[in-house]
């Protein structure tokens, strides 16, 4: 074999070397060992062409063939061009093989489906009017009439099989319109009514039976309770220190009230500071009109969220010690009808109600405030249980930031009938509008810089339970995540007035977007009013951090509320004759406005959140607690504090005006420090699970501005419990909170100067 290899390496030197070539004998030989043939090749020896010896014969005549110059050279071309192609082809496979896409250095890749077809860079061919154009065309009052049909029912409390239908229902639009969608499951305790006649909630004046209620308050203490019977208005702090003042004592009585002007959970609460046994709530004519035998439901939780898992999610089962929430009641909650307050009236004695406490009861010319011989026993047998709920979400992704996002979210379910103004409403708009921005995603070219996410929550009317749990459950990334929470919840009870309640960051977005729908056209009317606890959107601003809008279009005749939410009359007859037949109409403006503000929030390079605003904010709070502090505090603790945040707003505008838009880390980094400010306003010196509503502008607690001015204003009137070290505590904790967040709204801490 050695030989042969040799004889084959004599034979190529001697083709590129010009000698004479010959060429081989190829023989077919039969293997005697193996039956299969094979191919000998043979390679002629010099002896064997010299003797021509050859194993198959006599010798043939030699062929022999003498190279030309020219033959060389052609040669050496073949092989020069042979080793040419064969270095291309390898490297195009190379460059094949291992060659990534480009992407251009300010753009993040979005991982889509193929099929979808969809280009991964920004388009820049749609302005800011095509947007708003594009918008105005995918809704329609025809497609919010068909949609108020789909989503309405007569019931669909929390957790029901009611609820997990239209639950179905909004995932399968987000999956058509290719959202990605998931759900979260949570196990909640909410309180039911009891199911058992002899173990109804019921109300006895004496030894009467006044009746056996419906409605309910969930969450109230369970028992029974006597005591004396007295009437206490709305059950505001001025009415009850009203009674205070005429020597009325509440300890162990029932305290009866008229619902409105606060919720349920605020006029227990203020109750029970006054040691009462039980509070009776019933709809006075002069602010509900309807009949008179109308059952109402709600709910006294003073927070939000699962009060069993206060500041945890309530995901799986998961296990937590045995806690509740310090805003559940510990006094007996009961609603009562109009009829059964008639009742009451009628037996009660005592001295007359002044006028302002005086109602349009009928068959009653006056309220009478009670006696000790007005005896009532309240019973209340609400039970706790346990029920599987689901938020549902669906997200529109985007094109740079994908990791940044506005939320629109709405609550599905209703705790008693068909809930039409608080949850239907809402829910059809939170579907046409994710359906109307993903066409103009997937069909018309729209590129959003951040996403959109989608959600439809449960169990609001037990307290926003389904969005609370999702708050808490990712607690410690949503605030730089989400940049803000839009609600669509009871967004439309009529159609004179604009009213909305939002973070001040979020009211130049407001002003602009209602230039831009002519709202002041079509409702002259429109004020901004503080966000209360019952607020949708309030655990996303006060818990969270997150800067939150809610707003609503509601009649002029009765814009304190919708009167029918809580009642099973909150349905689509009634609340079209609030809209004078114009519901249809009124949804597409509403959509518009939500739609608007949450497509300028991810097409604008920098977001919409306006620092500037919440200056005067913090000057007036704090201009009023500087008026009341006395000598012997740092005066100008907290003057100093918003002097720096200020400065710090003043800078970051300054900022934003001369920064490059078309960079998109300067847009990211300026961006960052608008998103922080809402949650640096959460006070980090107090517990999450203790205290949820940590905002010291919007919560609530001692940590809170309000908590300290009230401080004050006991420790001047030298009202017993006052405590100055305490103030002092809330003071320097509250001051450097604010100074704070002007630190971090500065910017990089080597740009700050010394300004601490």
């Amino acid at each position: 074999m050695a030989a042969t290899i040799d004889q084959a390496r004599s034979t190529i030197a001697r083709m590129f070397n010009g000698e004479p070539r010959s060429y081989t004998r190829f023989n077919l030989a039969q293997n005697a060992e193996d039956d299969a043939s094979h191919v000998e090749v043979k390679l002629p020896s010099e002896n064997d062409e010299d003797n021509g010896n050859f194993e198959d014969g006599p010798a043939q005549p030699r062929h022999v063939y003498h190279s030309r110059p020219w033959d060389r050279y052609k040669n050496l071309c073949y092989m020069a061009v042979g080793i040419l192609l064969l270095f291309i082809i390898g490297y195009l496979v190379g460059y094949v093989s291992h060659r990534r896409p480009k992407v251009a250095p300010c753009e993040s890749v979005v991982t889509e489906d193929p099929s979808e077809n969809i280009p991964l860079h920004p388009s820049t061919s749609l302005d800011w009017g095509d947007l708003k154009r594009l918008l105005s065309e995918k809704l329609s009052a025809e497609a919010f009439d068909r949609k108020f049909s789909d989503y309405g029912m007569d019931s669909h409390d929390a957790g029901s099989s009611e609820d997990e239908i239209l639950a179905v229902k909004v995932k399968t639009v987000f999956e058509q319109q290719r959202m990605n969608p998931w759900t979260d499951q949570l196990f909640v305790k909410v309180q039911a009514p009891p199911l058992d006649t002899p173990t109804s909630n019921k109300i006895m004046f004496g030894s009467d039976v006044i009746g056996t209620p419906q409605g309910y308050l969930a969450y109230s203490a369970t028992g029974t309770k006597q005591g004396r019977v007295v009437y206490a208005n709305y059950g505001l702090p001025k009415d009850l220190e009203y009674l205070v003042h005429l020597k009325i004592n509440l300890d162990d009585c029932v305290v009866l009230l008229r619902a409105g002007k606060i919720s349920y959970a605020e006029k227990v609460a203020n109750v029970a500071k006054h040691n009462a046994a039980a509070v009776l709530i019933y709809p006075d004519p002069s602010d509900y009109d309807f009949t008179s035998s109308t059952e109402l439901y709600g709910h006294v939780h003073l927070g939000s969220g699962d009060p069993y898992t206060p500041g945890f999610p309530s995901f799986n089962h998961t296990q937590f010690p045995r806690v509740q929430s310090s805003g559940l009641p510990t006094v007996l909650a009961q609603t009562i009808t109009a009829d059964m307050a008639v009742k009451i009236f009628l037996k009660m004695t005592g001295g007359e109600a002044p006028s302002d406490f005086i109602g349009k009861l009928k068959g009653l010319s006056t309220y009478k405030l009670g006696s000790d011989q007005d005896q009532v026993t309240v019973t209340v047998s609400n039970a706790l249980v346990e029920k599987r709920i689901h938020n549902v979400f669906g997200v529109i992704k985007g094109f740079i930031d994908s990791d940044r996002y506005v939320v629109i979210g709405a609550q599905r379910d209703s705790q008693k009938g068909p809930g039409f103004a608080k949850s239907t409403v809402g829910t059809a708009l939170l579907v046409e509008l994710a359906r109307g921005i993903s066409e103009m995603v997937n069909k018309d070219g729209f590129r959003p810089r951040r996403s959109l996410v989608f959600a439809s929550w449960s169990a609001g009317d037990y307290g926003s339970i389904g969005a609370t749990e999702w708050l808490e459950g990712y607690l410690s990334s949503l605030h730089m995540k989400a940049f803000t929470y839009i609600s669509l919840d009871g967004v439309i009870r009529g159609h004179e007035m604009l009213k909305a309640s939002a973070s001040p960051l979020l009211f130049s977005l407001l002003e602009k977007t209602m230039k831009e729908v002519t709202l002041s056209l079509l409702f002259p009317l429109f004020s901004i009013e503080p966000m209360i606890m019952e607020d949708p959107a309030y655990p996303f601003l006060a818990f969270s951090g997150i800067p939150s809008i809610s707003f609503r279009f509601v009649r002029v005749s009765n814009s304190a509320n919708y009167p029918y939410f809580g009642t099973i009359l909150d349905n689509k007859i009634n609340l079209d004759s609030s809209t004078s037949h114009k519901l249809g109409r009124v949804a597409v403006t509403a959509a518009q406005l939500a739609g608007q503000m949450a497509l300028t929030l991810v097409h604008d390079h920098l977001l919409m959140l306006d620092v500037n605003k919440y200056k005067n904010t913090i000057s007036s709070r704090a201009g009023a607690v500087n008026d009341s502090v006395s000598a012997a505090l740092i005066a100008d603790w907290l003057t100093s504090a918003t002097g720096s945040y200020r400065r710090a707003a003043n800078d970051l505008s300054t900022a934003a005006k001369s920064s490059d838009l078309e960079n998109v880390e300067a847009c990211r980094i300026l961006n960052d420090r608008y998103m922080k400010v809402e949650y640096n306003f959460l006070s980090p010196y107090v517990s999450p699970k203790d205290v949820p509503f940590r905002h010291i502008l919007w919560g609530s607690g001692d940590h809170t501005l309000a908590a300290l001015l009230d401080h004050l204003t006991a420790l001047k009137g030298q009202t017993p419990g006052t405590n100055l070290d305490k103030l002092r505590n809330q003071l320097a904790l509250a001051t450097w909170t604010i100074q704070a967040c002007a630190n971090d709204l500065m910017g990089p801490i080597w740009e700050m100067q010394n300004e601490i």
